[in-house]
């Protein structure tokens, strides 16, 4: 029986045209007892690392290659057949790509001719060959590296194909190869892969016709069911097999390198790192540098020089000099933190010496492995950051890491079924239903009316199943870079990004630390340009110059308004999972708030850790140690372990880990996405536990907890570095409250919540909120005089806050610039004459309230606005009739202000029926303070947040808000089951419940769920957006 080699082979990095993952093709390759495989994807290789990685796993060989579309016409398979034809494809597809919108690509038969050396090229059928012209041009540029493609699919058109492909073999003297179109690796994906070809075209399945493929011989066929398709030319399965001889590649051979930073004339990259190193301690320890810090300086120095890795933290080093002399936050995090080298370069804040951390976190010789340090930036300036980046290094040399979007449960939901010709209003409401990780579809599609026992619908359950996780297009990483020495698109394509000015490669993060690569991190972080807003503002209005590193320590106030749970709008504290630890934690020292920031992740709570921390913490139970070695590892948390490195050293110590094998741990934990590589350490580390004396349950636990640690789990630097940024803004919030709400407001968009809560909040702590005014009002918020002082020791005067015209709806930049200008008004007329806003503008400006001041009511200026512009934005005549509107009512004034501006200064919507609910005996969170633990209540509010951890056995937790505060809602499976549609899509929900009290906020375990009979209370699209983490 004749061999084969697949050659044009789709995965679903094609997007919407292959139908299965590349490392199922691979698996399935392996299985018919191939040898070696191609991969095609259409103008890139997205998905080449993957299938790279899979093959060797399944001891196959892959063929890197793409399929390539052409300017004058066709399609052609190019595979390289060394490293240098390699780059050639890489930049042509680069070529193809820059040329056209995001999403397009072609290259002209010129462009294919600058870069076809060491590339072999094959003719197919997509949906037709080239003409005889561009055919001729293709044998001028390719000679003997040219083939014809023969694809048999048991169509009617395969022999009309076939007689074309021979016409053009004979006319050019070119081999004929056989070329069967693979698209999925097994036959059950051909209604999945109908599915993906209507996406594709936005069309249904009873509409898509010819656009479908006729049959399902699109799979990857065996050996045998290839000799029944090419047994009468077996040349042509013989021909795969010499084309497999000609090329010599693998994406093995591939080998990076670093730019060369630029040098004084006798440096060295290590000498120039050593001297930056040890003047940055200078400054760090300005009573001289402890011995054990140059020591450990000394030792990290010799790991990077003999790695080679110097130029990349001099490269991080001028990303930092560069932000400080612009005036930009930054700090670094991550296991970059545990590095004695980058806190004295600046790159980060935590001294790793005196926290005693774990540089091999970060790295080691044995690992030999690029470093990875990700660089926090305030996120309204990361832009100049970024295009710092292209300056520095050249565009040539430099592009952003690629993010790969995938279809998750709503997606899926809503695209699958748009194939399926669902109405869009039923999916929608499937989708809101749908939990991103509920386990059964079709208890979604029953709630909504499909009955899965019908056949259409099992069809559409399953395409939604299958469908998640394949990507669906690619974005840009958040901030990761890619330099190289050689221009980049000779290493991976590039293509443009959405943002202009920004250009991306074809790989996500996770192929550039495959093919170990170096990647800058540059991620913008909303709460360092929230702290930038207070420094700044603290400057202008209370003539105070603080920074972070100026921020008294150890504040004892500070730490009992975070232990109170009085923490909307600080850094990682927020959280309501994270008000609720707080109480229990009484944070009392900076370490306690890097305790914190680590226990409510899926690690310590999957792992069973949270609950005798906090026994062990407030003296309720003893600590012990599962065995005597363990304390120097966990003697820090109590005989608990909370971090990555104390789960990796208790591996190490209690399981006897090499360091290899501590590793490798290390590696699988951090490759959560690819199932089963956690799993493999069960039993090796539970009976290495065991056999050293440590108790089974303990071992247990450990390993949970290392199965959490794989989703999310921090490790200690990590939470170091955040809890100097959460302590800093706990800071501001009690010492300078109105300086702290108005900078959040002005770093919105970020955190948890939205400006409405933010402003209901800083109302109940007393902060005047003032409404918008076209007079007063800047495009941020801003500070004015008040005569109240503040509560807190500075004794500091309180500002009210101004809301900024940036809040009201659909007014922007340039509309602000037009009113700044023109300012003051004489009336609204005057406004209208100079400022030449829009009718849209106007009215949104009228609804809101910003002509109060102009001495005109808000329905008055809403009329007058109406036909203020004609559709070409000349001015039109004023209404000279203006009826006497009556003022609106305080319920309306709420109303109005949310519908206009997401927010109101003058109050919460629950207001309006706070007597109504009164006299239903419905309490307000205020009240619930006061009832006791266990009381059965009812209560209804505003929801402003769903959740469902995975840690939570399914349990939703709920947060809803009233005038008076939050109440916190917890709904088991068996209510979810009975109100789904309820809890998923109801702005205003009441609940009935046993309360359970709590120091920051009451609790109800719920028993009932209702919508609330409040005809008063209608849908208003103005209320705070809810935050799902579902």
């Amino acid at each position: 029986m004749k061999d084969f080699v697949p050659l044009w082979v789709f995965s679903n990095y094609s997007f919407l045209e292959g139908a299965s993952h590349p490392e199922e093709l691979m698996e399935q390759a392996a299985a018919c007892g191939y040898a070696t495989t191609g991969l095609t994807d259409r103008d890139g290789v997205y998905g080449i690392v993957r299938a790279h990685v899979a093959a060797r796993e399944q001891g196959i060989q892959l063929l890197p290659a793409a399929q390539i579309t052409l300017e004058e016409g066709g399609h052609l398979l190019l595979y390289p057949v060394s490293r240098d034809g390699y780059g050639n494809l890489c930049a042509l597809i680069s070529c193809g790509r820059m040329r056209h919108e995001k999403g397009r690509s072609a290259v002209s038969l010129e462009e294919l001719s600058s870069h076809c050396a060491d590339i072999l090229c094959i003719l197919v059928p997509d949906p037709r060959y080239p003409s005889d012209s561009i055919c001729a041009s293709l044998s001028r540029i390719f000679a003997d590296r040219l083939y014809t493609g023969i694809a048999r699919h048991r169509r009617t058109e395969d022999a009309r194909h076939e007689r074309r492909a021979r016409k053009i073999a004979s006319a050019f003297s070119l081999p004929l190869i056989a070329t069967p179109a693979v698209r999925y690796h097994e036959v059950a994906r051909r209604v999945l892969h109908d599915v993906l070809t209507c996406i594709r075209y936005g069309c249904t399945l009873d509409e898509a016709g010819s656009r479908l493929a006729p049959n399902a011989e699109f799979y990857l066929p065996s050996r045998t069911q290839m000799h029944e398709l090419y047994g009468d030319v077996p040349e042509t399965l013989s021909e795969t097999l010499r084309f497999r001889e000609r090329i010599h590649f693998s994406l093995d051979e591939i080998r990076y390198r670093y730019p060369v930073e630029p040098l004084s004339q006798g440096q060295t990259v290590d000498s120039r790192l050593r001297d930056l190193t040890f003047a940055g301690a200078c400054l760090r320890y300005p009573d001289g540098t402890p011995p054990e810090v140059r020591m450990q300086l000394e030792r990290e120095l010799s790991i990077i020089q003999e790695l080679e890795y110097g130029g990349y933290f001099l490269t991080m080093h001028s990303i930092v000099t560069y932000c400080r002399e612009q005036g930009i936050l930054c700090q670094g995090r991550g296991s970059a933190a545990n590095s004695a080298v980058c806190y004295c370069l600046g790159i980060t804040a935590i001294d790793p010496v005196r926290m005693n951390l774990l540089f091999e976190r970060f790295l080691s010789k044995e690992r030999a492995e690029p470093p990875d340090i990700d660089l926090d930036i305030q996120h309204n300036r990361r832009e100049e950051v970024i295009q710092y980046m292209y300056t520095r290094y050249g565009r040539q040399h430099a592009a952003m890491v690629a993010n790969v979007v995938r279809f998750r449960t709503r997606s899926a939901i809503r695209e699958v079924g748009k194939a399926f010709g669902y109405p869009a209003v039923l999916l929608d409401q499937m989708s809101r239903i749908a939990s991103g990780r509920s386990s059964s579809l079709a208890e979604c599609a029953d709630a909504v009316g499909l009955r899965d026992h019908q056949h259409r619908v099992k069809a559409f359950l399953h395409c939604c199943e299958a469908i998640q996780r394949f990507p669906r297009h690619m974005s840009i990483h958040p901030g990761g870079f890619l330099l190289g020495s050689e221009p980049v698109s000779r290493l991976v394509p590039i293509e443009p990004a959405s943002m202009p000015g920004r250009t991306v490669i074809q790989w996500d993060k996770y192929d550039v630390e495959e093919m170990g690569l170096f990647k800058v991190d540059l991620l913008g972080l909303g709460a360092l340009t929230h702290l930038d807003m207070c420094f700044r503002l603290l400057r202008e209005h209370r003539n105070t110059d603080l920074t972070m590193s100026r921020i008294p320590a150890d504040d004892a106030e500070v730490f009992r308004m975070v232990s109170r749970g009085d923490t909307v709008g600080v850094f990682q504290l927020e959280s309501r999972a994270q008000i609720a630890m707080l109480p229990r934690m009484k944070p009392r020292c900076f370490y306690d708030i890097v305790i914190e920031i680590s226990i409510v992740r899926p690690g310590p709570i999957s792992g069973g850790m949270v609950h005798p921390y906090l026994r062990r913490r407030n003296g309720e139970e003893q600590v012990v140690y599962p065995h005597p070695s363990l304390k120097p590892v966990l003697e820090k948390t109590l005989g608990v372990p909370l971090f990555q490195e104390q789960v990796m050293k208790l591996a190490v110590v209690a399981a006897a880990y090499s360091p290899g094998e501590a590793d490798q741990l290390r590696r699988d934990m951090a490759a959560w996405r690819r199932e089963g590589r956690i799993e493999q350490h069960r039993s090796r580390m539970i009976d290495r536990m065991c056999a050293r004396g440590i108790d089974v349950s303990f071992a247990e636990q450990v390993f949970d907890q290392i199965r959490g640690f794989g989703e999310y789990g921090f490790p200690e630097s990590h939470a170091a570095s955040f809890a100097l940024i959460a302590y800093s803004t706990a800071w501001m919030r009690h010492h300078h409250p109105d300086v702290f709400v108005c900078a959040l407001l002005n770093a919105w968009p970020m955190g948890f919540y939205a400006p409405a809560t933010i402003v209901a909040d800083a109302r109940r702590a007393g902060i005047e909120i003032r409404p918008v005014c076209i007079h007063r009002s800047e495009w941020f918020c801003t500070l004015e005089a008040h005569d109240v002082r503040g509560n807190n020791g500075a004794g500091a005067i309180r500002f009210a806050v101004r809301m900024g015209l940036r809040f009201v709806r659909g007014v922007g930049p340039e509309d602000w610039t037009r009113v700044l200008d023109a300012r003051p008004f004489s009336d609204l007329d005057d406004c209208m004459r100079r400022t030449r806003l829009s009718e849209d503008v106007m009215v949104s400006l009228s609804e809101s309230g910003a002509f109060r001041v102009l001495g005109t009511g808000r329905r008055t200026a809403v009329w007058k606005s109406y036909g203020s512009r004609d559709r070409t934005g000349n001015a039109m005549c004023f209404p000279e009739y203006v009826p006497g509107f009556s003022e609106l009512s305080p319920y309306e004034y709420t109303e109005w202000d949310y519908e206009s501006s997401m927010h109101s200064t003058r109050g919460h919507p629950m207001e309006r029926v706070r007597d109504l609910l009164a006299s239903r005996r419905i309490s307000d969170s205020a009240a619930l303070m006061r009832k006791p633990d266990g009381a059965r209540v009812q209560y209804a509010g505003l929801v402003i947040c769903r959740q469902k951890p995975e840690t939570a056995g399914g349990t939703i937790f709920m947060t809803l808000e009233d005038e008076s505060g939050f109440v916190n809602l917890i709904v088991r499976r068996e209510q979810q089951q009975q109100h789904r549609t309820l809890i998923m899509t109801q702005q205003f929900l009441g609940v009935d419940g046993i309360l359970q009290t709590h120091p920051s906020s009451p609790y109800i375990l719920v028993s009932a769920l209702w919508q609330p009979d409040l005809s008063t209370l209608h849908q208003v699209s103005g209320y705070p957006a809810q935050r799902n983490f579902m």
